[in-house]
Protein backbone atom coordinates (compact mmCIF):
# COMPACT_ATOMS: atom_id res chain seq x y z
CA UNK A 1 0.00 0.00 0.00
CA UNK A 2 3.14 2.28 0.65
CA UNK A 3 4.56 1.79 -2.22
CA UNK A 4 0.97 2.53 -4.32
CA UNK A 5 0.42 5.35 -2.52
CA UNK A 6 3.68 7.01 -3.99
CA UNK A 7 3.38 5.93 -7.21
CA UNK A 8 -0.37 7.68 -7.14
CA UNK A 9 1.27 10.57 -6.03
CA UNK A 10 3.73 10.54 -9.30
CA UNK A 11 2.79 13.61 -11.70
CA UNK A 12 1.78 11.47 -14.67
CA UNK A 13 1.63 13.42 -17.44
CA UNK A 14 5.30 15.27 -16.63
CA UNK A 15 6.66 11.87 -16.89
CA UNK A 16 4.99 11.25 -19.93
CA UNK A 17 6.47 14.57 -21.26
CA UNK A 18 9.41 14.00 -20.07
CA UNK A 19 9.87 10.06 -21.80
CA UNK A 20 8.81 11.98 -25.14
CA UNK A 21 11.25 14.60 -24.71
CA UNK A 22 14.23 11.89 -23.95
CA UNK A 23 13.10 9.49 -26.94
CA UNK A 24 12.75 12.85 -28.92
CA UNK A 25 16.19 13.66 -27.91
CA UNK A 26 17.59 10.53 -29.26
CA UNK A 27 16.24 10.31 -32.25
CA UNK A 28 17.59 13.88 -33.16
CA UNK A 29 20.80 13.12 -32.06
CA UNK A 30 20.89 9.45 -34.08
CA UNK A 31 19.19 11.65 -37.15
CA UNK A 32 22.28 13.96 -36.91
CA UNK A 33 24.57 11.76 -36.76
CA UNK A 34 23.42 9.69 -39.75
CA UNK A 35 22.93 13.34 -41.86
CA UNK A 36 26.46 14.12 -40.85
CA UNK A 37 27.90 10.78 -42.44
CA UNK A 38 25.82 11.23 -45.49
CA UNK A 39 27.35 14.63 -46.45
CA UNK A 40 31.07 14.63 -45.63
CA UNK A 41 32.98 11.49 -46.69
CA UNK A 42 35.55 11.91 -43.65
CA UNK A 43 35.45 8.66 -43.07
CA UNK A 44 35.48 5.04 -45.07
CA UNK A 45 31.60 3.45 -45.26
CA UNK A 46 32.73 0.67 -43.02
CA UNK A 47 34.19 3.32 -40.14
CA UNK A 48 30.69 5.07 -40.64
CA UNK A 49 28.47 2.25 -40.22
CA UNK A 50 30.72 0.61 -36.88
CA UNK A 51 30.14 4.03 -35.25
CA UNK A 52 26.14 4.51 -36.24
CA UNK A 53 25.79 1.18 -34.65
CA UNK A 54 27.86 1.87 -31.49
CA UNK A 55 26.35 5.53 -31.18
CA UNK A 56 22.42 3.67 -31.14
CA UNK A 57 23.37 2.46 -28.32
CA UNK A 58 25.27 4.74 -26.39
CA UNK A 59 22.00 7.10 -26.80
CA UNK A 60 20.00 4.05 -25.82
CA UNK A 61 21.53 3.32 -22.50
CA UNK A 62 21.82 7.17 -22.33
CA UNK A 63 18.15 7.76 -22.28
CA UNK A 64 17.11 5.12 -19.97
CA UNK A 65 19.90 6.24 -17.84
CA UNK A 66 18.87 9.96 -17.36
CA UNK A 67 14.75 8.88 -17.24
CA UNK A 68 16.04 6.36 -14.29
CA UNK A 69 17.86 9.11 -12.39
CA UNK A 70 14.75 11.53 -13.07
CA UNK A 71 12.23 8.71 -11.59
CA UNK A 72 14.14 8.17 -8.23
CA UNK A 73 14.21 12.14 -8.05
CA UNK A 74 10.43 11.89 -7.00
CA UNK A 75 11.57 9.12 -3.98
CA UNK A 76 14.65 10.90 -3.06
CA UNK A 77 16.28 14.00 -2.64
CA UNK A 78 19.07 14.25 -5.36
CA UNK A 79 21.73 16.52 -3.09
CA UNK A 80 21.40 13.13 -0.86
CA UNK A 81 21.66 10.88 -3.85
CA UNK A 82 24.85 12.45 -4.77
CA UNK A 83 26.48 12.59 -1.56
CA UNK A 84 25.94 8.72 -1.36
CA UNK A 85 26.85 7.97 -4.71
CA UNK A 86 30.37 7.42 -3.93
CA UNK A 87 29.43 4.54 -1.65
CA UNK A 88 26.31 3.31 -4.55
CA UNK A 89 29.14 3.50 -7.45
CA UNK A 90 31.77 1.12 -5.51
CA UNK A 91 29.30 -1.37 -4.12
CA UNK A 92 28.03 -1.43 -8.16
CA UNK A 93 31.61 -1.82 -9.85
CA UNK A 94 32.21 -4.74 -7.30
CA UNK A 95 28.52 -6.01 -8.51
CA UNK A 96 28.78 -5.33 -12.20
CA UNK A 97 32.59 -5.32 -13.19
CA UNK A 98 32.32 -7.66 -15.85
CA UNK A 99 29.89 -5.62 -17.53
CA UNK A 100 31.91 -2.34 -16.51
CA UNK A 101 35.21 -4.16 -18.61
CA UNK A 102 32.60 -5.17 -21.88
CA UNK A 103 32.02 -1.24 -22.21
CA UNK A 104 35.40 -0.41 -21.30
CA UNK A 105 36.71 -3.09 -23.80
CA UNK A 106 34.25 -2.39 -26.62
CA UNK A 107 35.13 1.21 -26.22
CA UNK A 108 39.06 0.00 -26.54
CA UNK A 109 37.93 -2.25 -29.69
CA UNK A 110 35.94 0.75 -31.15
CA UNK A 111 38.76 3.57 -30.78
CA UNK A 112 41.29 1.76 -31.96
CA UNK A 113 40.01 0.76 -34.71
CA UNK A 114 40.48 -3.28 -34.86
CA UNK A 115 37.26 -4.03 -36.01
CA UNK A 116 34.66 -2.50 -38.26
CA UNK A 117 30.81 -3.62 -38.82
CA UNK A 118 31.23 -6.11 -41.40
CA UNK A 119 34.97 -7.40 -40.91
CA UNK A 120 35.38 -11.18 -41.30
CA UNK A 121 36.88 -11.99 -38.00
CA UNK A 122 38.26 -15.04 -36.10
CA UNK A 123 36.86 -14.83 -32.33
CA UNK A 124 39.44 -16.96 -30.04
CA UNK A 125 39.87 -19.79 -32.83
CA UNK A 126 37.18 -21.50 -33.10
CA UNK A 127 34.47 -19.06 -34.01
CA UNK A 128 34.98 -17.24 -37.59
CA UNK A 129 32.24 -15.09 -39.26
CA UNK A 130 31.18 -11.69 -40.66
CA UNK A 131 30.22 -8.72 -38.00
CA UNK A 132 26.67 -8.03 -38.03
CA UNK A 133 26.03 -5.99 -35.53
CA UNK A 134 28.76 -3.98 -32.79
CA UNK A 135 26.93 -2.98 -29.33
CA UNK A 136 28.11 -1.25 -26.20
CA UNK A 137 28.68 -4.62 -24.79
CA UNK A 138 28.98 -7.57 -27.31
CA UNK A 139 29.83 -8.05 -31.04
CA UNK A 140 26.88 -10.74 -32.91
CA UNK A 141 28.60 -12.25 -35.32
CA UNK A 142 27.30 -14.82 -38.79
CA UNK A 143 28.72 -17.85 -38.76
CA UNK A 144 29.43 -19.31 -41.85
CA UNK A 145 26.78 -22.29 -40.88
CA UNK A 146 24.41 -19.91 -40.36
CA UNK A 147 24.57 -19.72 -36.62
CA UNK A 148 24.60 -15.75 -35.13
CA UNK A 149 26.82 -15.73 -32.14
CA UNK A 150 26.95 -13.23 -29.73
CA UNK A 151 29.99 -12.87 -27.96
CA UNK A 152 30.90 -9.98 -25.26
CA UNK A 153 34.11 -7.89 -25.29
CA UNK A 154 35.60 -9.21 -21.99
CA UNK A 155 35.26 -12.85 -23.36
CA UNK A 156 37.87 -11.93 -26.06
CA UNK A 157 41.14 -13.42 -25.31
CA UNK A 158 42.34 -13.80 -29.37
CA UNK A 159 40.94 -11.88 -32.25
CA UNK A 160 42.15 -12.33 -36.07
CA UNK A 161 40.74 -9.50 -38.45
CA UNK A 162 41.46 -10.65 -41.97
CA UNK A 163 42.97 -7.65 -43.80
CA UNK A 164 40.88 -4.69 -44.83
CA UNK A 165 39.45 -5.46 -48.49
CA UNK A 166 41.59 -8.77 -48.74
CA UNK A 167 42.03 -12.79 -47.33
CA UNK A 168 44.43 -15.41 -47.93
CA UNK A 169 42.71 -18.65 -49.15
CA UNK A 170 44.47 -21.42 -47.60
CA UNK A 171 43.89 -24.76 -48.07
CA UNK A 172 45.89 -27.95 -48.00
CA UNK A 173 45.59 -32.30 -48.32
CA UNK A 174 46.88 -34.12 -45.60
CA UNK A 175 48.76 -36.88 -47.18
CA UNK A 176 49.70 -40.54 -46.13
CA UNK A 177 53.28 -40.90 -45.19
CA UNK A 178 53.83 -43.45 -48.06
CA UNK A 179 52.51 -41.20 -50.28
CA UNK A 180 55.35 -39.91 -53.03
CA UNK A 181 56.41 -36.41 -52.25
CA UNK A 182 57.39 -35.92 -55.53
CA UNK A 183 54.09 -37.15 -57.80
CA UNK A 184 51.92 -35.31 -54.96
CA UNK A 185 54.34 -31.79 -55.49
CA UNK A 186 53.65 -32.66 -58.89
CA UNK A 187 49.66 -32.98 -58.80
CA UNK A 188 49.29 -29.91 -56.45
CA UNK A 189 51.29 -27.64 -58.80
CA UNK A 190 48.69 -28.19 -61.29
CA UNK A 191 46.20 -27.45 -59.03
CA UNK A 192 47.25 -23.93 -58.80
CA UNK A 193 47.29 -23.82 -61.89
CA UNK A 194 43.92 -24.42 -62.45
CA UNK A 195 42.67 -22.43 -59.75
CA UNK A 196 44.43 -19.67 -61.44
CA UNK A 197 43.13 -20.63 -64.84
CA UNK A 198 39.41 -21.21 -63.41
CA UNK A 199 38.89 -19.00 -60.70
CA UNK A 200 41.32 -15.92 -61.43
CA UNK A 201 38.03 -13.46 -60.74
CA UNK A 202 38.03 -13.93 -57.18
CA UNK A 203 42.07 -12.96 -56.96
CA UNK A 204 43.01 -9.69 -55.37
CA UNK A 205 44.40 -7.18 -57.79
CA UNK A 206 46.08 -4.06 -58.36
CA UNK A 207 45.76 -0.80 -59.78
CA UNK A 208 47.36 -2.40 -62.91
CA UNK A 209 44.99 -5.76 -63.02
CA UNK A 210 47.49 -7.28 -62.10
CA UNK A 211 46.97 -10.44 -59.10
CA UNK A 212 48.99 -9.09 -55.78
CA UNK A 213 49.22 -12.92 -54.33
CA UNK A 214 48.34 -16.05 -57.17
CA UNK A 215 47.14 -19.45 -56.19
CA UNK A 216 50.17 -20.92 -55.28
CA UNK A 217 52.01 -24.67 -53.83
CA UNK A 218 53.81 -23.82 -50.65
CA UNK A 219 55.21 -27.38 -50.88
CA UNK A 220 55.11 -29.20 -47.63
CA UNK A 221 54.22 -26.94 -44.71
CA UNK A 222 53.91 -29.32 -41.84
CA UNK A 223 55.15 -33.18 -41.31
CA UNK A 224 53.46 -36.19 -39.42
CA UNK A 225 50.17 -34.18 -38.88
CA UNK A 226 48.94 -36.34 -36.02
CA UNK A 227 51.11 -39.37 -36.77
CA UNK A 228 49.41 -39.63 -39.66
CA UNK A 229 50.75 -38.03 -43.09
CA UNK A 230 52.10 -34.76 -44.24
CA UNK A 231 50.64 -31.21 -45.27
CA UNK A 232 50.66 -29.73 -48.87
CA UNK A 233 49.26 -26.42 -48.30
CA UNK A 234 48.05 -24.07 -51.00
CA UNK A 235 46.80 -20.54 -50.75
CA UNK A 236 45.80 -17.54 -52.60
CA UNK A 237 44.65 -13.77 -52.36
CA UNK A 238 41.47 -12.90 -52.71
CA UNK A 239 38.71 -10.00 -52.37
CA UNK A 240 36.90 -9.90 -49.02
CA UNK A 241 33.77 -11.24 -50.42
CA UNK A 242 34.43 -13.60 -52.32
CA UNK A 243 36.79 -15.27 -49.47
CA UNK A 244 34.14 -17.84 -49.10
CA UNK A 245 33.23 -19.39 -52.31
CA UNK A 246 37.10 -19.34 -53.30
CA UNK A 247 37.83 -21.53 -50.04
CA UNK A 248 35.12 -23.58 -51.62
CA UNK A 249 35.97 -23.53 -55.13
CA UNK A 250 39.53 -24.39 -53.98
CA UNK A 251 39.06 -27.12 -52.01
CA UNK A 252 36.84 -28.90 -54.49
CA UNK A 253 39.65 -29.71 -57.03
CA UNK A 254 42.28 -30.26 -54.47
CA UNK A 255 39.62 -33.38 -53.70
CA UNK A 256 39.17 -34.21 -57.43
CA UNK A 257 42.85 -33.98 -57.89
CA UNK A 258 43.44 -36.40 -55.30
CA UNK A 259 40.84 -38.59 -56.61
CA UNK A 260 41.81 -38.50 -60.07
CA UNK A 261 45.55 -39.23 -59.23
CA UNK A 262 45.02 -41.67 -56.90
CA UNK A 263 46.92 -39.45 -54.02
CA UNK A 264 47.35 -41.51 -50.42
CA UNK A 265 45.44 -39.60 -48.11
CA UNK A 266 46.22 -39.79 -44.67
CA UNK A 267 44.20 -42.30 -42.19
CA UNK A 268 44.04 -43.45 -38.74
CA UNK A 269 45.84 -46.04 -37.73
CA UNK A 270 42.88 -48.04 -36.84
CA UNK A 271 40.99 -47.57 -40.28
CA UNK A 272 44.17 -48.52 -41.78
CA UNK A 273 44.57 -51.64 -39.25
CA UNK A 274 41.18 -52.92 -40.56
CA UNK A 275 42.20 -52.67 -43.78
CA UNK A 276 45.14 -54.63 -43.57
CA UNK A 277 43.02 -57.43 -41.75
CA UNK A 278 40.21 -57.41 -43.98
CA UNK A 279 41.15 -58.22 -47.72
CA UNK A 280 37.18 -57.05 -48.36
CA UNK A 281 38.34 -53.60 -47.59
CA UNK A 282 39.34 -52.03 -50.89
CA UNK A 283 42.89 -50.02 -50.91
Amino acid sequence: MFFLGLFQQLPVVEILTVALLIILTVYLIRKSIKLFFDKTSILDEKREETLMHFANQATKVLGLVFFFIYMLSHFFELTKLVTGSVVLAGALALILQHIIRDYIMGLTYLFERQIHHGDYVIINGNRQGKIEEISMRHLKIRQYDGYLYTVSYSSIVELQNGNRGMRRVNESLVLNYRQNPDDALKVMEEVAQTCNEKYGEYLLKDEKGVPVESFEFNQITELNVDFRGHRYSLSGLVKEEDFVEAGKKVRYELAMAAYKNDLMMAESEGLEANKACDPQVSM
